[in-house]
C-alpha cells in the first residue's frame, strides 16, 4: 500500500491548517491548552461553542457516506478524513464533546436506520447542535454485553417503548441531548436476542437521572444513567425490533479507524514530553530506562503503520481488536514509564494540600492513572482476544 499523501491531499492539509489557525483563538485556545487525559467534561460550555463552529465550517462528518442525502457537511476521501484528523491532533484543539454522534451514532444510521432518522438527526449532528452519549455497558454487563439487563416495554397502544435500567461508564451523559441505548425488548430472552436499539431524549426529568462517576485521577466524565420508564418513539428504533445486536456490533465496528490514527499523535506528544523530562532529570543515564523509552517510540511507529494498513479494510474482522490490544497496552505501558522517569519526584503533586484543594495531581501523574483503564474499557483485553480467537482463528467460544 503506498501511504504518501498526493496533491490534493496536500492542498486540503493547507485548508485545514489555516481554518484552524484562523479559528482556534480566545476561549478555545484557552479550552486547548487544559488538554489532557479525563479532562473532556471541562470547559464543557466553550466545548459545546466549539462544536458549533466547526459544524458551521462544514468540519463534521468528512467520512459520512452521502448515497442517502447530503447533510449540509464537507466530504473529503479517505486520506483527507487522516490529514483532517492529524491538523487537528497538531494544532491541539479543544477535545471533541461530539465525536459520538459523529463517529458512533452516525455512520450506524447510516448503515442501518431509515430516511427519516437519518433526516432528522444527522444534519444536527453535522451542525454540531446535538451531542449523544452511549447507553451499552452496564454494572454487571461491561465487556459481556450480551448480559445487560435494562428492558424496554413496548405501549400498544402508541408504540413507544418505555425504558428501565441502569447503564454505566457512559462518557459526556451529563452534556449529551440523546443516547442511543441496547434494551431488551423481548420478555424471557438471553444474551445477544431480544435485544433493540433505541434512542432515547435525555431531558426526561424524573424517568432519568445522571450521576457522575468520580475517579482516581479526579476527573468525573463518566457517568452511572438511571432510567426509570424514559419514552422512546417508535420512529426511533433503529434496524427493528429485536435486531440491536446486529446494529450494536455494526457500530463497535466503526470505533475503530481514522480516529486510531488521531489518537496516536496525541500519544507521541505524550511520549515527548516523558521523554524531554528524562533528559531533563538524567534518566536517561539508566540503560534499562532509556531501552523502555525506544522502545516505547518504536512500537508507536510500528502501531501508525499497522493503522494505514488496515485504514479502510471492513473485512478484516480482527483488526479492530488487534488495535485495541495494541494501544491499550502501550497508552498504559507509557504511564508507567512517565512515573519510573520521575522517580520518587512521582509521589509529590503539583501544589501543596490544602484544605480546600486536597488533590492536585500534575499531567503525567493524570496520565498514569487515566491509563489503568486502557485495557478495560472500549472492550478489555480478554474479550479482544476472545474475539480474534473466536472471529479470526476460528477457535471454539468460550464456555458460558
Amino acid at each position: 500500500m503506498d501511504f504518501r499523501f498526493g496533491p490534493e491531499d496536500d492542498a486540503f492539509r493547507d485548508e485545514a491548517r489555516a481554518w484552524l489557525d484562523a479559528h482556534l483563538v480566545g476561549e478555545y485556545a484557552a479550552a486547548a491548552r487544559d488538554g489532557r487525559p479525563g479532562s473532556e467534561h471541562e470547559r464543557t460550555p466553550t466545548r459545546r461553542s466549539w462544536e458549533r463552529e466547526l459544524g458551521a465550517a462544514g468540519w463534521i462528518g468528512l467520512g459520512w457516506d452521502r448515497r442517502h442525502g447530503d447533510y449540509g457537511n464537507r466530504t473529503a476521501t479517505l486520506t483527507q478524513q487522516v490529514v483532517w484528523a492529524e491538523e487537528y491532533a497538531r494544532s491541539a484543539a479543544p477535545g471533541r464533546v461530539g465525536h459520538i454522534g459523529e463517529k458512533l451514532l452516525a455512520p450506524t444510521l447510516i448503515a442501518h436506520g431509515d430516511d427519516g432518522q437519518r433526516n432528522r438527526f444527522l444534519p444536527a449532528i453535522a451542525r454540531g447542535e446535538e451531542l449523544w452519549c452511549q447507553g451499552y455497558s452496564e454494572p454487571d454487563a461491561g465487556s459481556d454485553l450480551a448480559a445487560l439487563r435494562t428492558a424496554a416495554v413496548r405501549d400498544p397502544a402508541d408504540g413507544t417503548y418505555r425504558v428501565t435500567g441502569q447503564k454505566i461508564w457512559t462518557s459526556l451523559a451529563h452534556d449529551a441531548h440523546w443516547c442511543f441505548v441496547l434494551a431488551r425488548t423481548e420478555p424471557g430472552s438471553q444474551r445477544h436476542h431480544g435485544l433493540s436499539f433505541l434512542l432515547v431524549p435525555m431531558d426526561q426529568p424524573g424517568r432519568i437521572e445522571v450521576r457522575p462517576i468520580r475517579q482516581m485521577s479526579g476527573t468525573a466524565e463518566f457517568n452511572e444513567v438511571f432510567f426509570d420508564g424514559a419514552v422512546a418513539r417508535p420512529e426511533h428504533l433503529v434496524g427493528g425490533p429485536g435486531n440491536g445486536w446486529r446494529v450494536a456490533m455494526g457500530l463497535l465496528a466503526t470505533e475503530r479507524g481514522v480516529s486510531t490514527l488521531v489518537q496516536q499523535i496525541g500519544f507521541a506528544e505524550e511520549l515527548a514530553q516523558i521523554v524531554q523530562l528524562a533528559l531533563k532529570t538524567g534518566a536517561t543515564k539508566d540503560p534499562v530506562l532509556r531501552d523502555r523509552l525506544v522502545r516505547q517510540w518504536a512500537e508507536l511507529r510500528t502501531m501508525r503503520w499497522n493503522a494505514l494498513r488496515t485504514l479502510g479494510s471492513g473485512a478484516d474482522p480482527g483488526a479492530p481488536s488487534v488495535a485495541k490490544l495494541l494501544w491499550g497496552g502501550w497508552h498504559q505501558r507509557l504511564g508507567e514509564l512517565a512515573m519510573q522517569v520521575r522517580g520518587a519526584a512521582a509521589t509529590l503533586g503539583p501544589t501543596d494540600w490544602s484544605a480546600d484543594r486536597p488533590y492536585e495531581l500534575d499531567a503525567l501523574q493524570r496520565l498514569f492513572l487515566f491509563s489503568r483503564a486502557d485495557t478495560i474499557y472500549g472492550g478489555s483485553d480478554q474479550i479482544q482476544r476472545n474475539i480474534i480467537a473466536e472471529r479470526v482463528l476460528g477457535l471454539p467460544k468460550e464456555a458460558r
